[in-house]
């Protein structure tokens, strides 16, 4: 079950704690991994912890995002994209400055809408291929202080099943992956009062970890989920139920 033998994954974000896991996972189910991170040492040290291919861009550089699909389809080619990348610039919306929301939604979103529109080609030749969106559960219930991550979260879902109705009949699937409260370093800076209020949301009683993220991925990168497409599976302890 699960076996990705002969298929190259492309996952961003790998230096960080979902990615990397995404990428171990996809790994132990025999897919040959590109990982990317904000710099080459970065993603060479994400990249000999795994045994991949590292490549480097900033994302928030469209020059650089263009780049990276093209060096990732001469690597590969991709058979599965991993958009996991993403980062947060928090703030209260009265006081949010232009260049946050911006980049984050540059970050977030816009890199995935290019790295897929460069990839699926090729999988559209080939008849088979996988776009996994890495969301967040904040993108469907909203979070004070982060207007600009949440609007990038729920835009990957409205992206992503806009995918999948234009790919579907080409042996392609696109899916979101939205984590509740992992344990990582983004969630790491929360105060004590913050943590035990999200924890105490959750009725599974526990904080998530960066395999349950992955376990997930492999599931929709796998042909055991060939018939699923279009769709967001939660990853949060039962955190939303609603959505």
């Amino acid at each position: 079950m699960f076996d990705l033998t002969g298929k190259t994954a492309l996952v961003t974000g790998a230096t960080g704690g979902i990615g990397g896991a995404i990428a171990e996972g996809l790994k132990a189910c025999g897919a040959t991994l590109i990982v990317t991170g904000s710099t080459m040492e970065r993603a060479s040290a994400a990249a000999e912890r795994i045994g991949a291919t590292p490549l480097a861009a900033n994302l928030a550089d469209r020059a650089q995002v263009d780049a990276l699909a093209k060096a990732a389809e001469a690597a590969g080619p991709v058979d599965i994209l991993v958009n996991c990348a993403g980062i947060t610039r928090d703030g209260l919306l009265m006081r949010m400055k232009d260049e946050d929301f911006d980049t984050v939604i540059e970050v977030n979103l816009g890199a995935a809408f290019r790295l897929t529109k460069a990839t699926i080609r090729g999988m559209m030749k080939r008849r088979w291929g996988r776009v996994i969106n890495v969301g967040s559960v904040v993108g469907f219930g909203g979070s004070a202080g982060q207007a600009n991550y949440a609007s990038a979260k729920a835009g990957l879902v409205g992206f992503t099943k806009s995918v999948a109705r234009e790919i579907a009949n080409r042996g392609i699937t696109a899916n979101v992956v939205a984590p509740g409260y992992i344990r990582t370093a983004m969630t790491d800076v929360l105060s004590e009062e913050q943590r035990a209020a999200i924890l105490a949301s959750i009725p599974e009683g526990s904080v998530g970890t960066p395999e349950d993220v992955a376990a997930a991925v492999v599931y929709l990168a796998s042909n055991e989920a060939r018939y699923v497409t279009g769709q967001t599976l939660h990853v949060n302890g039962g955190m939303a139920m609603g959505f």
